[in-house]
Formats: structure tokens, C-alpha cells, sequence
């Protein structure tokens, strides 16, 4: 049989008709995941999230030490109700001692290398993580259009929250040896283990917080962390579209510069699908048809550049009546990046006739 232009690129971008109606997914599309915890979603949680079409997630476990039967127990438990664990997050890597280059790190880093082997075993491809400690992320909760969603204000963190964090303060260059420590170590093991590692950009991404420098906040940050990896094809993005976003002009590449960079080569292995009312020194988190990115566009260059890893929603506004997981507000978000990723599939597939 001889495909058409049209069927080539739908094989491709991991798309087609039948699949999306039969409700069955192409590895090669974009996978649609929601963030979780292990210890506090329930299986009611989940055959909600079954119901409304949820197959894939990214779930946390805390910073305590966790075997293999736990994570294990925890696959087999969402896969009752047809959902895969993509990445896993294990929070020992933000430990002080980790990331302040405290005596004991080797301590901490080991805990998450044996999390890294695994996951591995489990045959779960992503490891994500993030490297800013003395971090603030919010300044308020707010009212939206009359949901409730998370602030931040430059002018008010700098007046009214920021002290310095530590005993004393932290310049770049201590934070990038820490990180170039921390992943010397851990990178060998998650190439050895089969897992990715998918590096969050510092949120919000200013150059200093409470004393202590951030790297990630501007492209030269990202390139540097890819050197120090050596160009492993196992070192890349979990890429926060908000975060990227709150910088605005300062980030060194917009948005749609740093898919098409990193995500067109393969180094996106994570997206956090989520709007902002706009950019620094104030912004309010939003929903994705709320804020001032064009979200379909964003979702139409990730399949250009044919993603295939977990795209998620990220700090869920609540709405009325929402509480746990967000039920309402997540089911409004997950539906709305499934409408996205089918508009995009087909409007690229339909340029190709």
C-alpha cells in the first residue's frame, strides 16, 4: 500500500483520526499527563482522572527515602486504572546539603541515584528536577475572572518578603559548582539506568533570590547545564512554558525560539503547559485561554517539532467547589490541551496535502 503526504505526516506527528477515536495513542504524540502525589491521590482521584481520558503522569514522592516495591506498588495501582507513570520526581536533589554543597550531600545524592536505578528498572524514561534552593514562588493568591491562582509581584518580594535565607549568601558561581557536583554524579547513573534527566528552569527567573543566585533563567543557563553534560543524550528540558513566559523579553530566547532550539533537537523531554497574565515584574498564573501566551501556538510548535514526551498542566488554578487534586480545575485543562494537540495534529497534517 502507498500512504499518501498526508498519511505520512500523520504517522509522523503520531496522530490520526482513528486513533483519536478509538481512544487509542501513537507513542510518537504528544502525551497529555497531569502532576501528581503518591501519598495523597486517591483511587477515587484516579478513576476520576480515568473517566476524563487521563493515560499518563508524572508523579512525586516525596524526599524520604523510597524502595523499589513502593514505586512499583504505585505503577501497578495506576495502571488498574490505565495510566502509565511517565516521570517520577523524587525530591531528595533538593536537599540543602545537595544543593548548598553541605557536608553529607554524597548521602542525599546516593538516595537519588538508587531512585534513578529504579525507575529504570521500572522502565520509567524520565527523572525530572530543578536546582534553585532559597526559592519564593508566590507572593499571593488572587482572584482571576473569579478563580483563585497564584501571584507574584517583584516590588512586593523585594519590599515585603525577601531576607536572606542562609547563613551567609550564595553567588553563581557556588551554585554552579554544586549543580556541576551534583551531576557528575547522577548523570552516569541515569544513562546507565535508561532515564532522562529533565532540568525545570528557575521559577520565577530572576538572577538572585533571598541570597542565593538562580542559574535557570535565561538561555545561557540551559546552555551552560548542557555543556557541563557533555551533550548526553540523557540531560534535557522539563520545559515550563509559564516560567519561560514570566521572563518575557529577558530570557535570551522566547518561548517558540527555545522549542524550536531544544525541542528540535530532542532535548524536551517534559513540558509544563501553562499561562501567565504576562511577564515581570507582575504576573498572575492562569488558565491556558487566559493569559497572554497563545497556547495553541505553543501546543502547534511542540508537535512541529514532533514532541513526544508528557505535556502537563502546572499549578492548577482552583475553581469553585475545587479542593484536592482540583478536580474541576484540572478536567478544565487537560480537555482544553486535548482540543489544542487534536487542532494541531490536524492543521499540520492537513498542510502537508
Amino acid at each position: 500500500m502507498i500512504l499518501s503526504r498526508r498519511q505520512l505526516v500523520l504517522s509522523a506527528l503520531g496522530a490520526s483520526a482513528i486513533g483519536q477515536a478509538s481512544g487509542q495513542e501513537n507513542p510518537g504524540d504528544t502525551k497529555l499527563a497531569h502532576r501528581l502525589t503518591a501519598k495523597s491521590v486517591t483511587d477515587d482521584d484516579l478513576l476520576f482522572l480515568q473517566q476524563i481520558g487521563l493515560r499518563w503522569v508524572r508523579l512525586e514522592f516525596g524526599e524520604a527515602p523510597v524502595a523499589l516495591e513502593a514505586i512499583r506498588a504505585e505503577q501497578q495501582r495506576f495502571a488498574r486504572f490505565g495510566m502509565r507513570i511517565f516521570s517520577g520526581v523524587h525530591y531528595s536533589y533538593r536537599s540543602l546539603r545537595v544543593q548548598l554543597g553541605q557536608p553529607g550531600r554524597d548521602q542525599d545524592i546516593e538516595t537519588y541515584c538508587r531512585f534513578l536505578r529504579d525507575l529504570g528498572r521500572l522502565a520509567i524514561p524520565v527523572a525530572s528536577y530543578d536546582f534553585h534552593p532559597g526559592n519564593t514562588y508566590t507572593t499571593d493568591l488572587v482572584q482571576r475572572r473569579g478563580y483563585t491562582a497564584r501571584e507574584f509581584d517583584l516590588d512586593n518580594f523585594r519590599s515585603k518578603v525577601e531576607k536572606r535565607e542562609f547563613e551567609r549568601e550564595y553567588t553563581a558561581d557556588d551554585l554552579w559548582a554544586n549543580y556541576t557536583y551534583f551531576m557528575k554524579a547522577v548523570l552516569p547513573v541515569a544513562e546507565q539506568a535508561g532515564v532522562k534527566l529533565a532540568l525545570h528552569p528557575d521559577d520565577p527567573p530572576l538572577a538572585k533570590m533571598n541570597g542565593v543566585a538562580k542559574l535557570f533563567t535565561h538561555y545561557d543557563g540551559y546552555h551552560r547545564a548542557e555543556q557541563i553534560s557533555g551533550g548526553s543524550p540523557n540531560w534535557g528540558l522539563t520545559f515550563c512554558v509559564g516560567t519561560w513566559a514570566e521572563g518575557g523579553s529577558k530570557m535570551g530566547k522566547d518561548v517558540f525560539e527555545m522549542i524550536r532550539d531544544f525541542g528540535g533537537r530532542g532535548k524536551i523531554f517534559e513540558v509544563h503547559f501553562r499561562n501567565v497574565s504576562g511577564p515581570l515584574p507582575h504576573f498572575v498564573e492562569a488558565f491556558p485561554d487566559d493569559g497572554y501566551l497563545d497556547m495553541y501556538q505553543v501546543m502547534k510548535a511542540l508537535r512541529a517539532v514532533k514532541f513526544s514526551g508528557a505535556a502537563e498542566p502546572d499549578h492548577v488554578p482552583k475553581l469553585a467547589g475545587d479542593s484536592g487534586i482540583l478536580r474541576a480545575g484540572t478536567a478544565y485543562c487537560l480537555v482544553y490541551m486535548r482540543s489544542l494537540l487534536n487542532r494541531a495534529n490536524d492543521e499540520l497534517s492537513r498542510s502537508a496535502d
